[in-house]
């Protein structure tokens, strides 16, 4: 039987508000910070529960810190907590995001932003090429096929300019089939999400708040991977299936996510802001958090009993190496778009070479040194 809590909700999400709030570095070191904060320093958490919530939110799709966080909440005090502490955790970054997409829209149209931005841009590609190459490391290492599968998800998304969701699922029946084969024929585990995806986009309205909610429920119900899993799925959509953004305000986009605190997918906000203001911006972020909400909840109960299946684990493994494929595929066309002079090039390799040489260097530095050397390009060269 589960222990009583020796820390009251109101403290836990008051910790998660704060680490909503400077918590600048990535979902990396944010997961690491609720295992020192949380397990070592506090002893609110014991180990069991805190990798039994890092398993979950690594096989369920969505934000990888969001989830986590939001399991960690359910531990001692189940739908109340889970949904104080998300609340918590995420609202910091939407109103800075908010801000940030007001002042751009004000202010988008003056040099010294446009150069701002260039630089951050461009330091943006490094560190998402950077954090492409520790990931793939990371989730492929020496699998053959988990090779094959990352390599066809990459050239996919580079040739075509968006993720295939279908090649994402295929990937994980593949991997599921041949690494753990089932015993005997059922409906797969894959084949139950991809009857979703046609339904998702047959509801018909004019309303763009409406689309909104559409598409970034289905981005954050399908998108597996890391934070940075649903860069090349945006693309897809809000430039060139919707082409609600330009290229360079989705760059924009990416690179406010990077200087703000809280998961990278709080970008949606942002996004949903330049497309339709304040609404767009609560549309946007309600309709990708919410599935990775209910997507962590809901199975909560019975996770352990299940979660180590060989076969969902195989299942999983194969899409999470197919997104992290599609991050690599989206690196290559981002940098086709931002990488259009010879300083944009220097600032982003600068930017890869400084990370791999300094494990340990915030990456908010390198934001604002690159903001630096944009504005010093544009007034000075």
């Amino acid at each position: 039987m589960k222990q009583p809590a020796a820390y009251s909700l109101g403290e836990l999400v008051r910790y998660f508000l704060r680490l909503g709030t400077l918590g600048f570095v990535g979902p990396p070191a944010l997961v690491s910070a609720m295992h020192h904060d949380l397990v070592v320093d506090r002893q609110w958490i014991t180990e069991a529960d805190y990798r039994e919530g890092m398993a979950l939110a690594q096989l369920a799709p969505g934000p990888l810190a969001a989830q986590l966080a939001i399991y960690l909440g359910y531990v001692h005090y189940g739908i109340w907590g889970a949904t104080l502490v998300g609340i918590a955790f995420v609202i910091p970054s939407f109103i800075m995001v908010v801000a940030l997409g007001w002042t751009y829209v004000q202010l988008g149209g003056l040099p010294w932003m446009q150069a701002i931005f260039y630089g951050i841009g461009t330091a943006v590609i490094g560190i998402i090429a950077m954090g492409t190459y520790k990931l793939t490391t990371k989730t492929v290492g020496n699998d053959r096929l988990g090779w094959v599968l990352f390599g066809l998800s990459a050239v996919a998304t580079a040739l075509m300019e968006s993720e295939l969701l279908w090649l994402v699922l295929v990937s994980g029946v593949i991997y599921w089939l041949i690494k753990t084969p089932p015993q005997f024929t059922r409906t797969g585990i894959g084949s139950s999400f991809a009857p979703l995806l046609p339904q998702l986009g047959d509801f018909g309205s004019d309303s763009i708040l409406w689309k909104l909610a559409l598409f970034f429920a289905k981005a954050g119900t399908f998108v597996f991977g890391s934070g940075l899993a649903i860069v090349p799925f945006l693309y897809g959509g809000v430039v060139k299936e919707y082409g609600w953004l330009t290229e360079q305000q989705f760059l924009d986009a990416v690179a406010v996510a990077m200087i703000t605190p809280g998961p990278v997918v709080i970008t949606v906000a942002f996004i949903g802001y330049l497309v339709a203001g304040f609404s767009g911006a609560c549309v946007a972020a309600l309709a990708t958090f919410l599935p990775c909400y209910l997507l962590t909840v809901l199975p909560a109960p019975y996770f352990k009993r299940w979660g180590k299946h060989p076969g969902v684990k195989a299942f999983v493994d194969g899409i999470t190496i197919a997104a992290v494929g599609a991050i690599a595929g989206a690196v290559v066309v981002l940098a086709r778009r931002q990488l259009v002079d010879l300083p944009a090039v220097l600032i982003a390799f600068t930017t890869v070479g400084l990370l791999y040489r300094f494990k340990k260097l915030p990456e908010l530095s390198l934001i604002g040194g690159a903001a630096v050397l944009g504005l010093l390009l544009r007034y000075v060269a």
